[in-house]
């Protein structure tokens, strides 16, 4: 069964305390009709605004979300803001939020405080926290980033712990991954597998086997894990900045 509505009094009609309850039916409102509760819980939502402490959804298309904590398994929107998101997928332009769990996010911009997700597909990201499996992005500006794989232009962030990180910029105070291929690298620690960039500036770089730069190398120290490995640069030199 799907419940329709039309009227902004054929809503508030079905608010009690506050609340929504379509007893595991379907909301569809008009877009006409904007929905101003306190707790909703429906199978799928189709709305225009929502404003609400807590939704609670299998799917959740919306131009406008916000409320205090959203649960649903999939959410198509245009603007989030919420406090908590806990989601398979999120599809949204714009998700300012306090904490993301989510399994995929598509968005343009998000700005959270926390972000826990498989993958995620964004413009911009800002967050205090991001752990994630897979991060493709433009920019990333963070506190801590821990991930599988980043794909980014850049990156702006305190500590770095990542598989393999592909990158255009990279600004970090602590770097750990697997392979990293970047054009400019700025950095206190960088402790890696192989590094591959144009321009490394950073305070200690330790690698496994291999790093090679295209241009220049500036650090205060360089070293590897084992004892048959190199570092290069091929058209610049080796700064040591204690020399």
């Amino acid at each position: 069964m799907v419940i329709k509505i039309n009227k902004q009094e054929e809503l508030e009609a079905l608010i009690t305390d506050g609340i929504i309850n379509c007893n595991g039916e379907d909301l569809i409102i008009n877009c006409n009709v904007s929905v101003n509760a306190n707790i909703i819980n429906a199978w799928d939502i189709d709305v225009w605004d929502i404003k609400a402490g807590n939704i609670e959804a299998r799917n959740i298309d919306a131009w406008n979300i916000d409320a205090w904590d959203i649960k649903a398994g999939n959410i198509k929107a245009g603007n989030i803001e919420a406090r908590n998101i806990d989601a398979g997928d999120i599809k949204a332009g714009n998700i300012e939020a306090r904490n993301i769990d989510a399994c995929k996010i598509k968005a343009g911009d998000i700005n959270a405080r926390n972000i826990k997700a498989g993958d995620i597909n964004a413009r911009n990201i800002k967050a205090w926290t991001i752990d994630a499996w897979n991060i493709d992005a433009w920019d990333i500006k963070a506190g801590n980033i821990k991930a599988g794989n980043i794909e980014a232009r850049n990156i702006d962030a305190g500590d770095i712990k990542a598989g393999d990180i592909e990158a255009r910029n990279i600004d970090a105070w602590r770097i750990k991954a697997g392979d990293i291929n970047a054009r400019n690298i700025k950095a206190g620690d960088i402790n890696a597998r192989n590094i591959k960039a144009w321009n490394i500036d950073a305070w200690a770089i330790k690698y496994h086997a291999v790093c090679f730069c295209c241009k220049n190398i500036m650090c205060n120290s360089i070293g590897s894990n084992r004892k048959n490995s190199k570092h290069y640069v091929l058209d610049g030199e080796l700064i040591l900045k204690g020399e």
